[in-house]
C-alpha cells in the first residue's frame, strides 16, 4: 500500500453518532441561514414551520439512508414518498384533512404546483404568504437541500462538497426574491461564517482520522499534545482572520452597493403574462359611455363607497402624442408590470383610511376591475369566482387592476383598499421622482399656453395651481353629444389638444382636459398621469350607489416629493357657453406687380392603388403546426450540433482506430497483414485495461491475456513469422479473422461502460511514434514480440 493511500483518511462509520449529529447541526445552521434568502417571497408563519419540518424530514431521510446504505435511487424514491405525504399539509394547508393529513385535491393541486409554481412565484406580488400553492417551490428547495447536503456530508469521501446545498438554496431564493432586499450582505456573510465553521470542523475530523489511523498502523504517537494544540490554534486564527476579511469585504459592499439598488432577478427578466398594451386604452371609450343610448344605463352597483369617492378604472402613464394608455414599451414604465395578487397586499404605508366596497357588475365589462385607493385585498364571489381569481393581476405602482377573461354582468367582488389622504394645499407641492415614459409627440402650443398661465421663479406648486385655475377659468364643458351642445370633437391626440388651446372659447370634456392638465403638470416637472373612472353623483356612506355612464370621469394624479400620487381634478365647471368668437382675419398686403393666376392643379386619384409590397409591411403569419416544426426543427439542430461538439474527441479517436486498422490489412506483404493482425489484438489488450510489458514476447503477451485462443493465435502467427516459407494470402486472411474473433472474446462478459471505454481508450495510440510500433523493435525469448 502506497504511503498516500495509507494516509488517506477512512470513511466515517454509518453507526458514528458524534459525526452524524455534527454533520446535521451544521447543516442545519446552514439551510435555515440560506432559507432567509426566501423570507422577503413569503413572509408567514406558514414558511417557518415548512423550513423547520422539511428540513427535519429530510434528515429522516438522509441519516437512514446512510446508515443502512441505501442506493441512491431507493434515498429518491423515499425522498419522493416523504414529499407526496407531506407536501400537502405544509405547502397547500388550505386542502390538507384537519391540516395533517392530503387530500386528492390537494395532491392533484401539489404535483401540478410542482411545474407550474415556479413561473407563478415570479410572476405576482410579494410577499405570497400561503396563497394557493406557491409555498411547493419552498418545499421542494429545502427538502432537496437536506437530502443532498446530508447524504454528501455521511456518504462521500469529500464531505466538504455538503456545501453546495445551501449555497444553491440561498441563491435560488435570491433569484426568486423580490429586486430589492433588506439586507442582502448580511445574509451572504452569515451563510459564509456558518459553512466556513462548518468546513472547518470537518477538516478537523479528518485531521484527527488520519492520526488515529497512522498511530495504529506504526503503534506510536505522530504528533504531540502541544502539536495538536498548535495545530488548532492555528486553524481558530486562520478561521478568524477569514471572517475578518469577509466582514470588511461585507461592510465595503454594504457601502459601495446599497440594498436600494435593484437586483436582476428572475421576476426582473421573466416576460409578464398580461400586457396592457394588447388592450385599448380606457380613456378611448370616454364618449362611448355618454352616449344617449348607455349615459343612463346602470354599470355598477356599490356598497361602502365614501362621500366624494372616486372610483377608479385605470391609470395611464404613456401618451405617443395619439392616446393615453397603460403601460409603454419602455423599461422606466412602472405601469406596464402587472402581477399576480396574493392574499393580501400591505398598504400600511399608503396613510390614508381603509374602505371597503362591494362590487355588483350590471353593465359593465372590461378587462379593468374598478376600485378605490391602494388596493389590499380583493375577493370574488359568485359562480365566477374561481375564475376571476386566478385571471386577477395588479400594479401597485398605479393602483390598477385587470381580470384577463374580463368583467361580465353578475359578477361579485369585494375589495379593501386605503383611501390616501389629501394634501393641505397645492401650492405646497414639490415635484416627486417618478420615472415616467418619454413624451415624444406633444401638442405644439403647450409651452404658450403654459407661458400664459404661470409666472416664471414662482414655486413648483404654485405654478401647478395657476396652471389648474387657468384651465378651469378658460375651459367650458361640451361632450358634443347632445343636440343643444356645441360641437366638441372627441379623441385627445395632439392635434385635438392643439384645438383645445387654440379654440376661443376653450371646448371640451374630461377627456381633453385630463390630458392637457397630464401634459402641463409634466411640462413644469410634475410626474403626471391620467386616471379615468367614475364620479357617481350620490355617492356616501355605507348605502348602495348605481353607477351610469353618466357618472364617467378623468382625472390627474401628480406625484409630491414624499412619493405620493396626489388626485387633481382639473376639470372646469359645468356652466353655460358663450358664442364662438370669429377668428381673427388674416392681414395680406397686396404685391406691388400683377402676380398671375395660379395654374389650378390636376385632380388627385381618389382611389390610388396601394404599393405591391411595403417595407413596413408585416410578415405573413406562419402556421401554427409549421412555426412549431421549425421550432423543434431548431431546438433538434441546436442540441445535435452540441451533442457533435461534446463527441468530436472521441469520434476522432475512434476514426484514427479504424484508419489504423484499415491500413494495416491493407498492407501488399502477406506477412506484413500478420504482423498488422498481431498488432491490433495487442492493442485491443492494451485498450480493455491489459498490461502488456513492451518487452514481451507473443506467447507472454498471450498469457497475460488468458485463455487457449490467444495462446494459440500466438503460434500461429510466430509460425507464420519464423517458417523458412513465406505465408500466403489465405494465411493473412486466416490471422485477421482469428483477429475479429479475439476481439469479441476480449469484450465478451463486459459492461457497456468497459466496451465504451475501450473504445475510447488512448492506451494503444501512445505506443506509437512516427507511426511505428514499439513492440516491433523488441526481440525476447520464444520469439519476436511483433
Amino acid at each position: 500500500m502506497s504511503a498516500r493511500r495509507a494516509t488517506r483518511p477512512a470513511r466515517r462509520p454509518r453507526t458514528d453518532w458524534g459525526f452524524i449529529l455534527g454533520n446535521t447541526l451544521g447543516l442545519m445552521t446552514a439551510i435555515f441561514v440560506a432559507a432567509t434568502s426566501l423570507w422577503p417571497i413569503y413572509r408567514s408563519t406558514e414558511f417557518v414551520v415548512l423550513v423547520v419540518v422539511a428540513f427535519a424530514l429530510g434528515a429522516l431521510v438522509a441519516v437512514p439512508g446512510a446508515i443502512f446504505r441505501w442506493p441512491a435511487w431507493v434515498v429518491g424514491l423515499v425522498t419522493i414518498a416523504v414529499f407526496l405525504l407531506a407536501g400537502v399539509p405544509l405547502a397547500i394547508p388550505g386542502e390538507a384533512i384537519n391540516r395533517v393529513f392530503p387530500s386528492v385535491q390537494g395532491l392533484l393541486d401539489l404535483l401540478r404546483a410542482t411545474a407550474l409554481s415556479w413561473k407563478q412565484l415570479v410572476t405576482i406580488v410579494l410577499p405570497v404568504g400561503s396563497y394557493q400553492a406557491l409555498l411547493v417551490p419552498a418545499l421542494i428547495l429545502v427538502l432537496l437541500s437536506t437530502v443532498a447536503g446530508l447524504s454528501i456530508a455521511l456518504r462521500t469521501r469529500i464531505g466538504e462538497l455538503a456545501a453546495l446545498p445551501p449555497a444553491v438554496l440561498f441563491i435560488a431564493g435570491i433569484g426568486l426574491g423580490p429586486t430589492r432586499a433588506a439586507t442582502p450582505i448580511e445574509s451572504a456573510l452569515g451563510l459564509f461564517v456558518v459553512l466556513l465553521f462548518w468546513l472547518l470542523w470537518l477538516r478537523w475530523v479528518r485531521r484527527h482520522a488520519i492520526v488515529r489511523l497512522v498511530a495504529q498502523q506504526s503503534r506510536r504517537t505522530i504528533e504531540s499534545a502541544a502539536d495538536r494544540r498548535l495545530g488548532a490554534a492555528r486553524g481558530l486564527v486562520s478561521a478568524a482572520l477569514v471572517i475578518a476579511v469577509a466582514i470588511a469585504a461585507g461592510t465595503v459592499a454594504a457601502i459601495a452597493l446599497p440594498a436600494s439598488v435593484p437586483r436582476d432577478v428572475l421576476r426582473a427578466r421573466v416576460q409578464q403574462p398580461f400586457d396592457p398594451r394588447s388592450y385599448p386604452s380606457p380613456l378611448s371609450a370616454f364618449r362611448g359611455y355618454l352616449e344617449p343610448g348607455a349615459a343612463d344605463e346602470a354599470l355598477l352597483e356599490v356598497r361602502g363607497l365614501p362621500t366624494g369617492g372616486r372610483i377608479r378604472i385605470a391609470a395611464l402613464d404613456s401618451y405617443d402624442g395619439i392616446v393615453y394608455s397603460v403601460g409603454s414599451a419602455a423599461a422606466t414604465s412602472v405601469s406596464g408590470s402587472f402581477t399576480r395578487l396574493p392574499d393580501r397586499l400591505d398598504q400600511s404605508g399608503a396613510g390614508g383610511e381603509q374602505v371597503s366596497l362591494a362590487v355588483t357588475v350590471d353593465g359593465y365589462n372590461g378587462i379593468w376591475v374598478p376600485g378605490s385607493g391602494a388596493l389590499e385585498r380583493i375577493t370574488f364571489s359568485g359562480p365566477t369566482a374561481l375564475a376571476r381569481s386566478d385571471a386577477f393581476f395588479y400594479n401597485d405602482n398605479i393602483g390598477t387592476a385587470a381580470v384577463l377573461t374580463g368583467l361580465t354582468r353578475g359578477d361579485r367582488y369585494t375589495s379593501v383598499a386605503v383611501m390616501p389622504r389629501e394634501p393641505a394645499a397645492l401650492a405646497a407641492l414639490q415635484p416627486g421622482a417618478a420615472i415616467l415614459p418619454v413624451l415624444d409627440v406633444v401638442p405644439d402650443d403647450l409651452d404658450q399656453v403654459l407661458a400664459r398661465y404661470v409666472r416664471p421663479g414662482d414655486p413648483p406648486g404654485v405654478q401647478l395651481q395657476a396652471m389648474l385655475a387657468g384651465l378651469k377659468t378658460d375651459g367650458y364643458i361640451s361632450h358634443g353629444v347632445g343636440a343643444d351642445e356645441p360641437v366638441s370633437r372627441s379623441g385627445h391626440g395632439a392635434d385635438r389638444i392643439s384645438q383645445l388651446f387654440t379654440d376661443r372659447p376653450m371646448l371640451g370634456d374630461a377627456e381633453q382636459y385630463s390630458v392637457a392638465a397630464a401634459l402641463l403638470a409634466r411640462r413644469l416637472g410634475f410626474p403626471a398621469r391620467v386616471v379615468v373612472g367614475f364620479v357617481p353623483a350620490a355617492s356616501g356612506g355605507s348605502g348602495s350607489v348605481t353607477v351610469t355612464g353618466a357618472d364617467i370621469s378623468a382625472w390627474i394624479e401628480v406625484q409630491s416629493a414624499d412619493g405620493r400620487w396626489v388626485t387633481i381634478d382639473p376639470n372646469p365647471a359645468v356652466r353655460d357657453i358663450p358664442a364662438k368668437q370669429p377668428d381673427k382675419p388674416a392681414v395680406v398686403s397686396r404685391p406691388q406687380s400683377v402676380v398671375p393666376p395660379a395654374v389650378p392643379d390636376t385632380a388627385e386619384q381618389r382611389d390610388a392603388a396601394p404599393p405591391e409590397r411595403s417595407i413596413d409591411d408585416l410578415p405573413a403569419a406562419l402556421d401554427p403546426l409549421l412555426a412549431f416544426l421549425l421550432a423543434a426543427a431548431t431546438v433538434a439542430g441546436w442540441t445535435l450540433l452540441g451533442l457533435a461538439v461534446l463527441a468530436a474527441p472521441f469520434l476522432l479517436i475512434i476514426a484514427a482506430k479504424a484508419r489504423r486498422r484499415r491500413l494495416r490489412r491493407s498492407l501488399t506483404a502477406p506477412l506484413d497483414r500478420i504482423r498488422g493482425g498481431w498488432r491490433e489484438f495487442a492493442d485491443n489488450a492494451l485498450d480493455y485495461g491489459i498490461d502488456v510489458p513492451a518487452g514481451a514476447t507473443r506467447i507472454e503477451v498471450a498469457e497475460t491475456v488468458g485463455g487457449p485462443a490467444p495462446m494459440a493465435f500466438a503460434s500461429v502467427v510466430d509460425r507464420a513469422v519464423f517458417a523458412p516459407d513465406r505465408p500466403g494470402t489465405v494465411e493473412a486472411d486466416t490471422v485477421w479473422a482469428s483477429v475479429a474473433q479475439l476481439r469479441a472474446g476480449l469484450s465478451a462478459g463486459k459492461t457497456r461502460r468497459t466496451r465504451l471505454a475501450a473504445l475510447v481508450s488512448l492506451r494503444s495510440l501512445g505506443r506509437y511514434a512516427g507511426g511505428t510500433s514499439v513492440l516491433s523493435a523488441v526481440r525476447g525469448k520464444g520469439g519476436s514480440a511483433t
